[in-house]
């Protein structure tokens, strides 16, 4: 991560929204280590750093082509 950003926080259900999967499909994508890790921020509370879910979008967005090679 940069270190001249602040890291941002946003919800699971705006990684939802970004990311267009349901909150069960990340978590399925959690357990596997196959999404950014969450930042904990209390005892029933997560959120994920932004720019981390903006990377691994685009990593899933790149990685389109290589599939079919």
């Amino acid at each position: 991560m940069t270190k001249n950003v602040e890291p941002f926080l946003i919800s699971i259900g705006e990684a939802c929204r970004l990311t267009s999967l349901s909150r069960s499909s990340i978590n399925k994508l959690r357990a596997t280590g196959h999404f950014p890790k969450a930042v904990p921020l209390g005892e029933k509370r997560i959120a994920f750093v932004r720019a981390e879910v903006m990377a691994w979008i685009e990593q899933r967005i790149e990685s389109r082509g290589k599939e079919a090679a």
